[in-house]
């Protein structure tokens, strides 16, 4: 009898054992919990179908709030079913459904043909109509109304019974975007912590949301232009949810664009500033861009309003490093951006973050920044991660969401080997080249032996990609490591050659890209077998020609 009383008003029989079963009953019906096991979108039907029964109406339908356009979406529909085909969209404020939305409380009306928002109502022949907001803690997330073809008058109880089924609405969807939203962070999650192979660095990162969940405006970036100069990204949108995380991809994608364009970091971040004000003209996020030079001795940062990096040398307390902050990116009028350029010895250590893992309501900025900077050595890179995480968020799920992304350099002695596993496919030679490269001059190789490894590894996989595979496609694997004083190379698939087109020019392409790899090695391997092909190269690192 509790859910009764939470429906009756003043003035109601609600003194009459018929009046109150029939009422439970139908309360009852609404609020089944056998309806639990349903999706959202199973749920929202058998719900619009137990209100059109029980209300004795013609129509039912849920509308939603596209929030990034303030327009209210057709979402589910029985005996109207065509405003959810058509893609119906009411502004806020307007039509029916706009009006509940925006008063925030039921509504009643005889509906007014001749400026009724969207026709179908006319098509239709719907006459009255009774609709309730969908509310979320104060908030409107969307509308339910019922419509009748005669003129009806409902009663305080068919009201009652309507918002009751509109919380479960409500409930129901909001806990289906929180779902749909986890999900989005755990493949964003899952995105980000994918980090390439870069011979020389040593890297690691994590990003934990919000306690709240869902997706957020943090991320991170790490990618090579084909300058061979070294790009880490580092930003944070305002806002949270889809919107935030929509804008983060766009400028995520952006600031690659912008980087292949060439120019130093305040080039790039005005570009990405134009970007962002001419599109997303009522947003703003920070960015710290940082570019390191092939050699990694030095990298170059700028700074959209973004906290600084900390920089931790071997055997010395880890400090701020000091950029300057300049305006964030979507923030029209700001002064021209600042770049800074510093040096980086081998076994340095650079800690790159959002505002998520130094911000606590209860202390003050300075006390994140500095238990940070007491916290972060130059050491391993997952070390320091997890010690970072340990002690600035431990085990408290934070206010914001979390990124962070650890880079140091290597000294040459600990660099270990090269593995690449790569799509057999030729924009897969470009990267397999950067990173052979890389790897090559951080373990110190002179620049003939790398001409001559670059030369014979490229015409190896050169061979895997166009001749291994059939349409299936398949992948490449390329090892390298010091058995000093030489390097030894491996490129491996796992796919039955096949003879380019016309035979012989195909055994003579084979026999000279055979030539080229042996001219350029000290010794070269060739194994065909059922399982694949293995190409074993060995070149001296001394300045010497090969064999």
């Amino acid at each position: 009898m509790g859910y009764a009383l939470l429906v009756s008003t003043p003035g109601e029989p609600s003194n009459t054992p018929a009046t109150d079963d029939y009422r439970l009953h139908r309360i009852e019906s609404v609020t089944d919990a056998a309806l639990a096991h349903l999706d959202v979108e199973d749920l929202l039907i058998e719900l619009l179908d137990r209100v059109r029964e029980l209300l004795e109406v013609d129509t039912a339908s849920v509308f939603l709030i596209d929030f990034s356009s303030q327009q209210l979406v057709a979402t589910a529909a029985r005996g109207i079913e065509a405003v959810v085909r058509q893609g119906i969209r009411i502004p806020m404020g307007k039509g029916f459904a706009g009006r509940v939305a925006a008063k925030k409380c039921p509504v009643t009306e005889q509906v007014d043909h001749t400026n009724e928002l969207y026709p179908i109502l006319r098509e239709q022949g719907i006459c009255s109509l009774l609709g309730v907001p969908l509310l979320i803690g104060g908030t409107v997330i969307g509308v339910l109304h019922v419509g009748t073809l005669v003129s009806r008058r409902f009663s305080d109880d068919d009201v009652s019974l309507l918002q009751i089924v509109g919380d479960r609405v409500a409930f129901a969807t909001q806990s289906r975007r929180a779902e749909v939203e986890r999900a989005a962070a755990a493949v964003l999650q899952r995105s980000l912590l994918r980090l390439p192979v870069v011979p020389g660095l040593e890297l690691a990162a994590r990003y934990v949301p919000a306690q709240s969940g869902g997706v957020g405006g943090d991320w991170y970036d790490v990618f090579t232009l084909p300058s061979r100069w070294l790009c880490i990204v580092i930003g944070d949108v305002v806002g949270r949810g889809f919107v935030a995380a929509d804008v983060m991809g766009r400028l995520r994608s952006g600031l690659r664009g912008y980087a292949l364009l060439g120019g130093d970091p305040t080039e790039v971040l005005g570009r990405l500033d134009q970007q962002m004000q001419h599109f997303e003209p009522d947003t703003m996020a920070t960015v710290l861009l940082a570019m390191f030079e092939p050699s990694f001795e030095r990298l170059h940062l700028s700074s959209a309003g973004h906290p600084p990096p900390v920089l931790a040398l071997p055997g010395q307390p880890a400090i701020l490093l000091d950029v300057p902050s300049d305006h964030p990116v979507g923030v029209p009028g700001g002064l021209r951006r600042r770049a800074t350029t510093i040096n980086l010895p081998p076994g340095a250590l650079l800690c790159f973050y959002t505002d998520g893992l130094i911000e606590r309501r209860e202390t003050s900025l300075d006390v994140g920044l500095d238990r940070l900077r007491a916290t972060v050595v130059a050491g391993p890179v997952d070390s320091v991660c997890a010690e970072v995480m340990a002690q600035l968020v431990g085990g408290d799920p934070p206010g914001d969401d979390v990124a962070m992304l650890a880079v140091r350099r290597q000294d040459s002695g600990e660099i270990g080997p090269l593995d690449l596993v790569m799509p057999a496919l030729p924009w897969s030679l470009r990267d397999i080249r950067v990173a052979v490269r890389r790897w090559l001059s951080a373990v110190g190789a002179a620049s003939r032996p790398v001409a001559d490894l670059l030369v014979a590894v490229g015409e190896a996989c050169t061979n895997a990609v166009e001749h291994a595979y059939g349409p299936g496609g398949g992948t490449v694997t390329v090892h390298l490591e010091l058995q000093l004083p030489d390097v030894l190379a491996t490129v491996q698939d796992t796919g039955r050659w096949r003879p380019p087109h016309g035979e012989d020019r195909g055994r003579h392409n084979r026999g000279r890209g055979t030539q080229f790899m042996r001219s350029c090695s000290d010794d070269l391997r060739i194994d065909h077998g059922p399982t694949g092909t293995n190409v074993v190269i060995r070149r001296r690192l001394a300045e010497e020609a090969a064999r």
